[in-house]
């Protein structure tokens, strides 16, 4: 894991401690972009896709990375629809690595090999390979000791729903042997998609199981169940639109807030509507199980945090 300039965290050790001394997540440290809705899949439970919009233009991609640049965000992850659909792909990446920002990178298709995967690995800090029966791509997984080569750390990204739950072993192992991590996500029931989430007990119990019999493989905090059960939603992660609107206070709700093409999202966060809009985030009552990252309360713990990245920093 590359070290960034000292300077480049400064904004983030800012927001640590106003989040610290306001006792709530005003400032964000993870940013979800969804570069684009466009996607070769139609996941059960998922609905991008079914929300299309124009792709924004290159420069209006690069003036939100530079508003988070500014920002305490510390990772900064592209996502989709499929951000490779996008012709003007590379050229992101290499913008993106000069940001104040790690760089996570989602993508999906079948024709991965097709790619220049080595290249684009040169500016990507966590390459996630989303690989699971939704996206109809579990041929991937073979490809995984080769995926695992590249110049950046290799995670599957698998959702679960409650038909695959019972899969999930061949795939951790898999992961297991290539020498590579794998997140766990239980698939959330948006709007406009299938009800697909699993019994949560049965994760709960299945995960401490996986990760004894596959150690350093597994970086799914178990904060994730006790968050879920507790109704504890954080805004301390947040996810862009493909139209450069931040989702606020999250995406679930489908509530959106700025601009972040013209808007500064540091300076946005401490208004009243910000306010107004994380105080709906605390009183909702949608217990939707969304897992992203740092999205819920325990995920900001240390012990958490270390419990995410202890199997990543493992494998190195």
């Amino acid at each position: 894991m590359r070290i960034l300039p000292i300077g480049s965290y400064i904004p983030t050790i800012r927001g640590l401690i106003a989040n610290a001394l306001h006792r709530k997540a005003i400032y964000p440290f993870y940013a979800s972009f969804k570069l684009t809705s466009r996607c070769h899949f139609g996941c059960p439970f998922c609905n991008v896709k079914k929300n299309p919009v124009k792709d924004m233009s290159t420069d209006e991609i690069k003036a939100i990375l530079d508003n988070l640049s500014r920002s305490p965000v510390l990772m900064t992850s592209f996502e989709g629809g499929e951000p490779l659909l996008r012709d003007d792909i590379g050229e992101l990446l290499k913008y993106a690595r000069t940001c104040k920002f790690y760089l996570l990178f989602t993508t999906s298709v079948k024709n991965l090999k097709e790619y220049p995967m080595l290249e684009y690995a040169k500016y990507i800090d966590f390459l996630h390979v989303s690989m699971d029966e939704g996206h109809d791509n579990l041929a991937l997984f073979d490809y995984l000791p080769e995926l695992a080569k590249l110049p950046t750390h290799v995670s599957v990204q698998t959702v679960v729903t409650s038909d695959t739950i019972k899969e999930l072993e061949w795939k951790v192992k898999k992961c297991y042997d290539a020498k590579s991590n794998i997140v766990v996500i239980p698939a959330v029931h948006m709007d406009k998609t299938e009800d697909c989430f699993p019994d949560i007990d049965k994760m709960e119990k299945l995960l401490p199981e996986l990760r004894k019999k596959y150690p350093n493989t597994i970086h799914t905090p178990q904060g994730y169940f006790k968050a879920f059960r507790n109704h504890k939603c954080s805004a301390a992660s947040v996810i862009i639109a493909p139209d450069g609107y931040l989702y606020y206070p999250c995406h679930i709700l489908d509530k959106k807030g700025p601009d972040l093409r013209t808007t500064d999202l540091s300076q946005w966060l401490r208004t009243e509507e910000a306010k107004e809009r994380r105080l709906m985030m605390k009183n909702c009552e949608r217990n939707c199980g969304w897992y992203q990252y740092y999205s819920i309360d325990s995920y900001t713990s240390v012990s958490s945090v270390m419990d995410a990245l202890g199997p990543v920093l493992g494998r190195k």
